[in-house]
């Protein structure tokens, strides 16, 4: 039996329409479930900085709240400690040995809360931070009482964003941590442009411990920081006194 010629184009015609129909069907459902995906990941990264934003906001609230009233109490302490070394001096007597560290203790105890509040709220600020910020920074440990110097070195040029962020970040804990550890110090800061890498440096002359000091939060938040750019930190003390931080922060392969 022979078949009509126009019924086997009519069946081919049909036969194609429908592979060419499954194949558009079949993109598009792959396009759904791949926009479908993103928006899913999108959602994701949304609630996660959400929940990091409340989880700052909070501490910040905490650490203002804690500082206000530690700072208030600690400041009692001090004017009672110095009214009465007044009186005593006033006596003519020597005020005890006790009374003195008390009040001396308490200015410490009050500037380290201020250095540490300032610390929390500079973490909040947006993500501007960088060398161009760094002698702020310098002016800020001077004007809380820590003499610092700060100089820079080699062709300046822009720096990759994490670079840049990075290098604020660990001369903004390390002036810190000069400022909470060593007592009566000097610092200098040094930022260095090099070839292939910037090199960040910050010393002190105080009297801080002479062992390699215990990992705390700072840090260990500067190293994996500088090692999450392909960089090296050194953090330890000097041969006779003070401490040196130390970070290589690459330039290259950075985008």
């Amino acid at each position: 039996m022979r078949i009509d010629p126009r019924w086997q184009r009519f069946r081919a015609t049909g036969w194609l329409v429908s592979a060419v129909t499954g194949v558009v069907a079949t993109v598009q459902w792959y396009g759904h479930l791949r926009e479908a995906q993103r928006r899913a990941e999108e959602a994701e990264r949304t609630r996660d900085e959400m929940a990091r934003r409340r989880a700052v906001e909070e501490r910040l609230r905490i650490a203002r709240e804690l500082h206000d009233s530690l700072t208030h109490s600690i400041s009692v302490i001090k004017v009672q400690a110095g009214v009465a070394a007044h009186l005593a001096r006033k006596n003519g007597e020597e005020p005890a040995e006790a009374l003195l560290a008390i009040q001396e203790a308490s200015s410490d105890a009050v500037r380290e809360l201020r250095a540490t509040l300032d610390v929390l709220r500079r973490d909040d600020e947006p993500d501007g931070n960088g060398v161009e910020l760094l002698p702020a920074l310098v002016e800020r440990a001077r004007s809380s009482g820590l003499p610092t110097t700060y100089t820079v070195s080699g062709d300046r040029r822009p720096l990759p964003p994490e670079v840049d962020k990075a290098a604020y970040r660990v001369v903004q804990e390390a002036l810190t941590n000069v400022t909470r550890h060593a007592g009566r110090a000097s610092a200098s800061v040094q930022i260095t442009y090099g070839t292939g890498a910037l090199t960040v440096r910050v010393d002190d002359d105080g009297a801080g411990s002479r062992r390699q000091p215990v990992p705390g939060y700072g840090l260990v938040g500067m190293r994996e920081r500088v090692t999450a750019l392909g960089g090296s930190l050194r953090a330890e003390p000097g041969a006779s006194r003070g401490f040196t931080v130390l970070a290589e922060l690459p330039l290259n392969g950075v985008s």
